[in-house]
């Protein structure tokens, strides 16, 4: 069975273009909660416009309101959902958990896919989704097709194919949230992995292939679809909601023909016109190192032009390829580039167009001094071709039944919906009898709507007379009643009422930790109430019962653990451990709302962190519903983990010993730890929230932790000692 292909639609046009090049389904968002809030998205009546048109065609609308939920949302946000339900949407693609089980409860025939967001990496978690009622699960971009194949849980399963790749596994990135403002967890993030960095060993910068040790090359799995479809997923999924229509169509086109076994271009210059950042496999198909990422450009590359040969007030380009006017083109090491408004041949004459090994002359717009290699970005004919395309017709077929003395009666039919309209008495013909095929004629004038005529049967007397007036009238109102048949959807809800549980409030102030080594854990004995450690040894050299063992994040495949004293950090853990182990979940579950904290507790969850992406006022909110609940006031936070090793991209295996740090533009330094082959990147300075440690309890928040890097015993001792204080001075 061939998979859903899925395109995105940032606006309406690429939503059409996505549709007429052969989508069976496509993914948008509307303005508000969606995880791409840059792009132009959808008001609500361009939802309902967007809904009927791809239904229409028999194309499937997914809506991404795949952010995680603030409590003061959540009235609204379900009033969202009940608005696109009601609209036809035919699922909604969703991450934060507590909504998922919210909605399930309260609008339980509304399809939900979990998003890639949803940081879905094994089993378990998907065996969780689907005891909640859950149809998809997108899966992590991380999971390679073997490990995918491996998976043995029912629920259908969703991948990225093509389009920009995120360097930390999805779900796990607070990098633009802490270092910017901008949460990626609320569609906003910056592109902190876009920008250049140095590495830096043991406090001396290095050097590197390049200064982007983050970006990665754009996923194109074209050369191993046959794998895919050979696989257990249901539906392929192109990234592209910030991307053109023009881009949209291309991409989706290119796909459609392989999934209906129809050849492609084999060196596909234009697929690299519109957009690409260099083509990876992907992890989907072990790539590593250069092959998945481009440390010398974060930018569109585009395809090679010609070379500057002479810099004066004009750029003199030989050229490799055709060029012509309204062209985009960047130069390679400089990064500048600009669409080509004029262009000069080698008499100083204004030309619309240059050919390969021709040398052409442009404005120097940027005072460029270094001859360096042209790319061309933007091709401006591909653009005007892919924007002049055919829309796809719905095939019908009409059935006539004219005999004389009784209704004329017209059915039409697309093999789904069939509709019949009778007409006046069919009279005889006195002088020019209406035949068959002008009847088909008229019946085939089907113009501007959608359709197209498949096959038409005729049943009728000889001489008969119709009036050709009545004949195209009730073909317009049969065309107008199919339209209308098609885009319907017949929903009805009963008064949806959202119930927030009571919390219990608690007094006692509890102080954990998080440590990395054995100086560090002996420094908190008997001072901390609960201890964390990520070191395994160190775990079970100190297991006592409030030692907690922090898990793996990333782990595809879960190890059998029993009456042990576990810190959760995904949700497939959750679903394993909670039953038969005493459970915290860590901040890594990005939970802001009481809904998210009561599922936890309702699994077994004995303690509930929440995100350090909530301010004071979200706490207060949140906490008005729920307890048992744990927030960090002290360290360096974990900003992303990514499937990959920058230090052996860099400098190859067996380089680990050594202290790396990125440091940015503005010098600030963010350590690099490297464990089983994955790179953690922390952040460059510590939260500090000890001194608001009385108004958090003001709130009913009870449990505090801090998360300690490297800092010595006398450092934690005296951290400690400050905490204590502000909690006795109140």
């Amino acid at each position: 069975m061939k998979p859903e292909l899925l395109s995105p639609a940032g606006d309406m046009d690429a939503l059409k273009a996505a549709i007429h090049h052969g989508a069976d389904a496509v993914y948008l968002s509307g303005q508000r909660f969606g995880a791409r809030a840059f792009a132009p998205n959808f008001s609500n009546q361009e939802l309902i416009e967007a809904f009927n048109y791809a239904h229409l065609y028999g194309v499937k609308v997914y809506v991404t309101v795949n952010t995680i939920i603030y409590e003061h949302e959540i009235s609204e946000f379900i009033k969202y959902l009940k608005f696109l339900y009601l609209n036809g949407v035919d699922a909604v693609i969703m991450q934060d958990i507590g909504m998922i089980n919210l909605t399930r409860k309260l609008l339980p025939n509304l399809e939900i896919h979990v998003s890639t967001q949803g940081h879905n990496c094994n089993d378990e978690v998907l065996k969780l989704y689907q005891q909640l009622g859950v149809k998809r699960v997108v899966l992590a971009r991380e999971l390679s097709l073997t490990e995918i194949n491996k998976l043995t849980t029912s629920i259908d399963k969703e991948i990225f194919i093509h389009g920009a790749l995120c360097i930390s596994y999805s779900g796990c990135c607070l990098f633009s949230s802490l270092n910017g403002g901008r949460s990626g967890n609320r569609g906003e993030c910056a592109g902190p992995c876009r920008l250049p960095y140095t590495l830096i060993k043991n406090n001396r910068p290095i050097k590197t292939k390049g200064p982007f040790l983050l970006s990665t090359k754009e996923l194109n799995t074209i050369l191993h679809f046959k794998e895919i479809l050979q696989s257990n997923i249901q539906s392929v999924k192109i990234e592209g909601r910030m991307k053109s229509p023009e881009y949209v169509a291309y991409v989706t086109k290119l796909y459609r023909h392989i999934i209906d076994g129809k050849p492609i271009p084999q060196n596909d210059n234009d697929l690299k016109k519109l957009f690409n950042r260099g083509f990876t496999k992907g992890h989907l198909f072990n790539a590593q190192n250069s092959e998945l990422m481009n440390s010398k450009s974060p930018n569109h590359q585009g395809i090679p032009i010609g070379q500057i040969i002479k810099i004066g007030k004009k750029i003199a380009i030989k050229l490799t390829d055709t060029l012509n006017q309204n062209d985009g083109i960047r130069f390679q090491e400089s990064h500048d580039g600009f669409i080509i408004n004029k262009m000069y041949n080698q008499k100083g004459l204004l030309i619309s167009q240059g050919k390969a090994g021709d040398i052409i002359y442009l404005d120097n717009k940027f005072g460029l001094k270094k001859m360096e290699p042209v790319l061309k970005t933007t091709d401006y004919q591909l653009l005007k071709v892919l924007r002049n395309y055919p829309e796809k017709k719905i095939n019908i077929n009409f059935h006539v039944k004219a005999q004389i003395n009784k209704p004329l009666i017209i059915t039409i039919s697309d093999n789904t919906h069939t509709i019949t309209e009778m007409g006046s008495l069919v009279a005889k013909a006195q002088n020019y009898p209406l035949t068959k095929d002008k009847i088909k004629i008229q019946l085939s004038k089907l113009g501007q709507t959608p359709f197209t005529l498949n096959k038409i049967t005729i049943d009728s007397d000889p001489n008969i007379f119709i009036n050709i007036k009545e004949l195209n009238e009730l073909r317009r109102k049969l065309t107008s009643k199919l339209i209308k048949a098609r885009i319907y959807v017949d929903r009805s809800l009963k008064p949806i009422e959202i119930e927030y549980s009571k919390p219990k409030k608690q007094n006692k102030i509890n102080i954990n930790v998080f440590v990395r080594n054995e100086a560090q854990l002996q420094a908190v004995l008997g001072k901390a109430d609960n201890i964390y450690t990520d070191d395994k040894q160190l775990y079970l050299k100190y297991k006592a019962p409030n030692v907690y063992l922090r898990l793996n994040r990333t782990d595809y495949i879960l190890s059998k653990l029993e009456h042990e004293n576990l810190l959760v950090t995904e949700l497939g853990s959750v679903y394993k451990y909670s039953k038969n182990n005493h459970c915290h979940t860590d901040y890594f579950l990005n939970i802001v709302n009481s809904f998210s904290v009561d599922f936890l507790h309702s699994l077994g969850i004995d303690l509930v962190t929440l995100s350090p992406e909530l301010n004071i006022t979200q706490l207060q909110e949140l906490m008005c519903h729920t307890n048992k609940v744990e927030i960090i006031i002290y360290g360096y936070l974990e900003l992303m983990v990514m499937k990959h090793c920058i230090i052996k991209n860099q400098l190859g295996c067996q380089h680990c010993q050594h202290t790396y740090h990125l440091q940015n533009k503005f010098h600030e330094n963010f350590q690099i730890i490297t464990k089983n082959c994955q790179t953690h990147i922390m952040h460059h300075k510590p939260i500090n929230q000890t001194k608001n440690i009385n108004l958090f309890k003001q709130l009913g928040i009870t449990h505090f932790r801090l998360e300690f890097l490297n800092e010595s015993p006398t450092e934690i001792e005296q951290l400690l000692n400050t905490i204590e204080k502000e909690i006795t001075l109140k």
